[in-house]
């Protein structure tokens, strides 16, 4: 890539974090104070600042997006586990600003330390688990995760863990698959390719159309976790060879 057109990815990447910045604040502490009185309206400001910064990377840095799939999500708002893969911090945003139901974002519990915008976290009602504490974490999943199901909410966690480069595999994590066993709510898996344009620990973005594939939902109710976990790797990878081929040649 030029030079004279890295700069200008990183500037329009500076100017979308100091948008981010400047408009988190006091968007955060909007959520906060209309919580104890409306939890709705507290989801609704965070959806729409998701949005708008949807349309900041769109608009500033040229990140497009497509849907693929929109139709296989529940029309009915009954509970359903998304599962995606995690490329780049864009699809928090994709999620918060697109999925047709309130949500409930599985994430570590250290993201509550950070001043504003983790008691926004906490009021929002997401699901935070103490990775430190091993296997009891899982059973704060399934005690918070149940409690979010009866409240209307849809899970979402991103079952490799962290952030993965394009063209590679972390290991899937069996937490999701447990709770779907344990449960029987369907999985709605995800796949896309957001690490193409939004690269790793970089300012810069490279403009471009992101795909963010839904596949068909897996049914989980009287399964054993090992069977879901091979449907929801086997789809995903498969897709991700599918709308993101030149990063797996």
């Amino acid at each position: 890539m030029p030079e004279k057109i890295r700069l200008i990815h990183t500037l329009k990447g500076w100017i979308f974090y100091l948008i981010l910045a400047v408009t988190l604040i006091p968007i955060a502490a909007a959520v906060i104070i209309c919580a104890p009185f409306s939890s709705n309206t507290s989801f609704s400001i965070a959806k729409w600042w998701a949005q708008f910064m949807l349309n900041v990377a769109k608009g500033v840095c040229g990140l497009n997006w497509q849907e693929k799939g929109f139709e296989h999500f529940p029309s009915d708002g009954s509970a359903v586990l998304v599962m995606s893969k995690h490329q780049s911090a864009w699809e928090a945003f994709w999620m918060f600003a697109r999925l047709p139901a309130k949500m409930s974002f599985v994430y570590k519990r250290e993201l509550h330390f950070i001043p504003v915008f983790g008691q926004a976290l906490a009021t929002l009602g997401m699901t935070a688990i103490n990775r430190s504490k091993g296997g009891k974490a899982f059973e704060q999943f399934l005690y918070q995760g149940k409690r979010a199901i009866e409240k209307g909410r849809w899970i979402v966690l991103f079952p490799e863990g962290t952030r993965t480069l394009p063209g590679t595999v972390n290991h899937y994590k069996t937490g999701g698959a447990r709770f779907a066993e344990q449960t029987g709510i369907p999985i709605i898996p995800v796949a896309l390719d957001s690490g193409r344009f939004w690269p790793r620990n970089a300012i810069g973005k490279r403009p471009g159309t992101i795909t963010v594939s839904i596949g068909p939902k897996i049914e989980t109710a009287g399964r054993t976790f090992e069977a879901i976990q091979n449907d929801l790797v086997t789809w995903i990878e498969a897709e991700m060879r599918v709308i993101s081929p030149e990063s797996y040649s």
